[in-house]
């Protein structure tokens, strides 16, 4: 067959159909950055940025390109899920934006007079239409190039079982891959087609497979039945033929885990135990939400703080504060802090003792402090320094941890991550002396599904709930 230009084309989007996720890429920073030439261009009537307008440009460009990727925006594209495609976009990019304006707040106010703000807001709009709207024709092309065959790598299935059904519906729904199962080939032919709710049409037995290859012009043959054997054997059949073979990983077992998930570290397939979600890019990102909306928190209740520290002097002679050694991240202990609410000796005798009801140790002032979870103000401080973060499981001291770690199944997993002001376990009510076990399942559910917009409802539950709490005393 003679080399033609429509034939390299279709083999490009065969084995490198993965590079439309990067093309995507570039396509949303292009998008972006017209949309702010074009909106500056609308308010200033110039042709050239200056540099004010390039660093908030180059702040928003980087917001997006994280929050994009935070937001899954670059995951497979689903043809019949078009409406959470645009959800994650709206919430990634008004996420960026809101970062954006905080830092620009904070170190550019200069910016804010004139037009820069209706600058901003429009570029907001723009961008996002901009960016969906290239989507769309990106969508569109790679639609128009699979109806004619340019972008369609052909599958077989070894095997049908829940997994390959799974296979061969997630890989209908990504254009973006170009790949398309034409059916399966298995030698068991009874109740088959009882998980078969997907309709692949059976092309035979194994041994069928040569012909059936060459019969259906097959690209690959994807082995989704366990068991190295019965890879060995097609890997066997297929002797002769330049075709590739693949083993599918039958990740629903994993999934049906709380413990389990799969997941792929720098192109390397692994299965995770237990891993921290704080690593890589991540860890910045936590960073930056925790140092900069802590900043923001201690502006504005400043002036409450600073009335709860002459409250505290009042009531009874000590510190303001009442520093206390607590557990954290990686097993590290720090110093937290809080609004002294008890008296300077009330431990002295009893040494650390687990707050119960009818608790009589506090002052007056410092029992309402407790009641109102105002004593915990300070731990902002310790989220400043990198102690502590807004959103995480509550620390405890070396000597109740000491204890716990062999009371309580997987307690010291709640060390993955850095302890925090208010977590999971809090908004659900097990806080305070309640069931350890619950609060240390809420902890780990927390760990294992952590994400800013899981950090982000947290944060807004415990505004809603307040801070009063039957079990806060």
């Amino acid at each position: 067959m003679p080399l033609s230009l429509g034939n390299i084309f279709n083999g490009l989007f065969k084995q490198y159909g993965h590079t439309v996720i990067l093309l995507l890429r570039l396509i949303d920073v292009m998008m972006l950055l017209a949309a702010a030439w074009l909106t500056h261009y609308f308010w200033l009537r110039e042709f050239v940025i200056d540099q004010h307008y390039r660093f908030v440009m180059v702040l928003g460009i980087l917001g997006a390109i994280i929050f994009f990727e935070i937001g899954q925006v670059y995951r497979p594209w689903r043809s019949d899920a078009m409406r959470g495609e645009v959800a994650r976009i709206v919430r990634a990019w008004m996420l960026a934006l809101l970062t954006m304006v905080s830092i620009v707040f904070l170190v550019r106010m200069h910016l804010w007079f004139g037009s820069s703000y209706r600058w901003i807001a429009s570029w907001g709009v723009l961008g996002l239409l901009f960016v969906l709207i290239a989507r769309g024709i990106l969508a569109q092309i790679l639609s128009w190039l699979r109806a004619r065959g340019w972008s369609q790598g052909r599958i077989i299935l070894v095997g049908l079982n829940q997994m390959a059904v799974a296979v061969s519906r997630q890989l209908n729904y990504s254009s973006w891959a170009g790949l398309q199962v034409v059916g399966f080939v298995d030698d068991r032919e009874q109740d088959r087609q009882l998980i078969n709710d997907y309709n692949l049409p059976r092309l035979g037995q194994i041994k069928d497979l040569t012909r059936i290859i060459q019969r259906e012009a097959v690209d690959e043959v994807w082995v989704a039945f366990p068991g190295a054997s019965l890879a060995e054997r097609v890997q066997h059949e297929l002797r002769h033929l330049p075709v590739s073979i693949r083993l599918v990983i039958d990740c629903f077992a994993f999934k049906q885990s709380k413990f389990l998930s799969l997941n792929t570290v720098a192109g390397i397939p692994t299965l995770d135990v237990s891993v921290s979600p704080l690593h890589g890019i991540n860890r910045y990102i936590k960073e930056l939400e925790d140092r900069l909306l802590a900043l923001v928190i201690v502006l504005l209740l400043s002036p409450l703080m600073l009335l709860i520290a002459v409250g505290v002097k009042l009531s009874s002679r000590g510190p303001v504060f009442y520093k206390q050694e607590r557990v954290g991240w990686n097993n590290r202990k720090f110093t937290m802090l809080k609004f002294r609410s008890m008296p300077v000796d009330a431990e002295a005798k009893t040494g650390a003792v687990w707050a119960k009801p009818g608790e009589n140790r506090a002052t007056p002032f410092g029992a309402f402090l407790r009641k109102t979870s105002l004593d915990e103000l300070p731990q902002l401080i310790n989220v400043l320094k990198g102690d502590m973060s807004l959103v995480g499981p509550r620390p405890e001291r070396p000597d109740f941890v000491e204890v716990f770690k062999d009371q309580v199944p997987n307690y010291m997993k709640k060390h993955m991550v850095k302890a925090g002001i208010t977590g999971w376990a809090q908004v659900n009510g097990w806080r305070g002396d309640t069931d350890l076990n619950q609060r240390i399942e809420h902890d780990l559910y927390y760990i294992q599904h952590w994400s800013l917009w899981f950090d982000l409802e947290i944060a807004f539950r415990t505004l809603l709930t307040g801070f009063i709490h039957k079990n806060a005393y």
